[in-house]
């Protein structure tokens, strides 16, 4: 036998050799059956005991739990967070300042229910009035800011429900700026938790009152009536409400590991159940959800084809902070698939939808959100429009071949 037949064979042998010793140090490929996988269950949101609920994140508005979220009820005093709403607006805009002494009405003072005890032609700095709103729940106080405002309640409340509709409330009316017992006057869970995140992303600077636990006015001294601020280390606002006909009713929000959860419960039966059932609901969104920043406002995402423009791309991206909320621990199995609308013609306008986001977890979608132009490109000239139109034609028969191909 030649000695080169004899090498090869040698050659062989060795590689054989060698690889039969990889395999049977390496870990096996395929699981071995009745072997139990590392996987992450998400139960099921807790059985609250309210007439509606619903449970939201702050920051990317995602629903983690609900019942009868879009059912019309009565708001109680949960109406003084829209209040607030308009009020924080006005001080932000410089049409009021803290520091404005308001004359309290006689109507004012003769509002019924839960008071700062204000009285008549008193004259009340506008940071006491927003305290005894908040912490103290004054439909006296509601209702001074609200002729301040306005100059009547009927007028407050017109701003009110403009404000409400800026806002996408679709199920809301309100009649008056504290809550008080009215078939015209409604909300819904879901429509106050969308207040209650304008609330936070809107006005910071307001926020704070909302987690004080105490007020005193004219010697009188006043507990917020969050019980969440006392039994709930992560709770830092907003606000509760109760009638006869709404039962007892509580907004809050509570934050944890950069996570900002929003509650809204409606209808429990009595002060400690709506606690209790709010703790319930946020335990399980921070226990079983996380909440991660995926891109900053105003940053180029992606760039889609523009046909007939100015320009031949037009930047996409989010015009405020894309947040995801996720299944707690699977951040690293997630990832962005970008769907862009079909055949894009100018002119394009900036701040309109022209593709998706979506965040994608083991093949399903968990998030998504509209990705928008962040330039105007307007139509371009004579000769962009030739030379498109001709490579729009080439494009669409392109595009057809392929989904011919893809579907053989």
């Amino acid at each position: 036998m030649p000695q080169y037949t004899v090498n090869f064979f040698k050659m062989i042998t060795t590689l054989f050799l060698a690889l039969i010793s990889t395999l049977a140090c390496a870990n096996p490929i395929i699981p071995i059956p009745g072997q139990p996988q590392a996987t992450v269950i998400t139960p099921s949101a807790p059985n609250i005991n309210a007439k509606g609920y619903v449970l939201i994140d702050a920051n990317s508005g995602k629903v983690l739990a609900e019942k009868n979220a879009d059912e019309r009820m009565a708001p109680a005093s949960l109406t003084k967070l829209m209040t607030m709403y308009v009020i924080s607006g006005a001080l932000k805009s410089g049409s009021i300042h803290l520091e404005d002494k308001v004359r309290v009405s006689e109507k004012a003072w003769r509002t019924s229910g839960s008071r700062m005890f204000i009285k008549v032609n008193d004259e009340v700095p506008v940071n006491d009035l927003l305290k005894g709103i908040v912490i103290a729940s004054g439909n006296d106080a509601a209702v001074a800011m609200a002729e301040y405002l306005a100059g009547t309640e009927d007028g407050f409340a017109t701003i009110m429900n403009a404000q409400a509709k800026v806002l996408g409330m679709n199920n809301t009316h309100f009649v008056d700026s504290n809550g008080l017992p009215n078939p015209q006057h409604y909300s819904t869970p879901r429509d106050l938790a969308t207040l209650a995140q304008a609330i936070i992303l809107h006005f910071p600077e307001d926020y704070r009152l909302y987690s004080e636990k105490w007020f005193n006015y004219n010697n009188i001294k006043q507990p917020n009536r969050n019980r969440l601020l006392w039994r709930y280390q992560y709770a830092d606002g907003l606000k509760t409400g109760h009638t006869d006909d709404a039962g007892y009713c509580l907004v809050s929000s509570a934050t944890k590991d950069g996570t900002r959860l929003i509650s809204v419960v409606m209808g429990a039966p009595n002060d400690s159940i709506r606690t209790e059932e709010s703790i319930r609901l946020l335990t399980y969104g921070f226990r079983f959800f996380e909440t991660h920043k995926m891109y900053d406002k105003n940053v180029i995402v992606t760039q889609a084809r523009v046909w007939k423009g100015k320009n031949k791309e037009v930047p996409l991206g989010f015009t405020s902070d894309f947040y995801a909320t996720i299944p707690a621990g699977q951040f690293k199995n997630i990832h962005p698939e970008i769907q862009l609308n079909k055949s894009i013609k100018a002119p394009i306008m900036k701040g309109q939808p022209y593709a998706t986001l979506n965040i994608v977890l083991n093949n399903q979608v968990v998030m998504s959100q509209p990705l928008v132009a962040l330039e105007d490109d307007p139509k371009g000239g004579v000769l962009r429009g030739i030379a498109d139109s001709v490579s729009y034609t080439y494009h669409k028969v392109f595009s057809k071949s392929n989904e011919t191909a893809n579907n053989s």
